[in-house]
């Protein structure tokens, strides 16, 4: 799976660039019996349909042309936005997401906890500090980076 995902980043990343796209994630995972192959771009302004079917055309184009084919299996293509919850994967997303509400997910508990939603107040190279509510109070709390198994914007309710 991680060589299809190089694969298309290489493909991809070109296309994306010439248009002042960001590249935000590919995925290329089964769900029932079909594989999908998707690929999330965003940009400040938001992307539009019409930026995601053109991106989808010409990445579509090129894995055709590689012979031979990388991904052998039937599978479908999907280019989207990566929505309001975008995940948090690159440095810049986690700098952009400074004093966003923040879900975060680790692979070992802190504090007999394994998610963290709230506010991310700080971030260093080694760790990240969010302000979140536990019942009525306010707390924070420091989380290695190393524990983080995933990580993404959240919508506040």
């Amino acid at each position: 799976m991680s060589t299809v995902i190089e694969t298309v980043t290489e493909l991809v990343q070109p296309i994306v660039d010439e248009q002042n796209i960001e590249l935000v994630d590919i995925e290329f995972v089964k769900e029932g019996p079909s594989w999908f192959l998707r690929v999330y771009i965003d940009k400040p302004e938001g992307i539009k349909i019409e930026e995601c079917v053109a991106v989808s055309d010409i990445l579509s184009e090129k894995l055709d042309e590689i012979n031979p084919d990388p991904i052998p299996q039937a599978y479908f293509l999907e280019v989207s936005s990566p929505g309001a919850e975008r995940p948090l994967k690159k440095e810049k997303d986690y700098e952009r997401a400074l004093n966003e509400y923040v879900n975060i997910s680790l692979y070992e508990p802190i504090n007999n906890a394994k998610i963290f939603q709230g506010t991310l107040t700080e971030l260093t190279a080694d760790e990240l500090t969010v302000v979140y509510m536990d019942k009525t109070r306010k707390r924070t709390i420091v989380i290695p980076r190393q524990k983080i198994a995933k990580a993404r914007l959240a919508i506040k309710f």
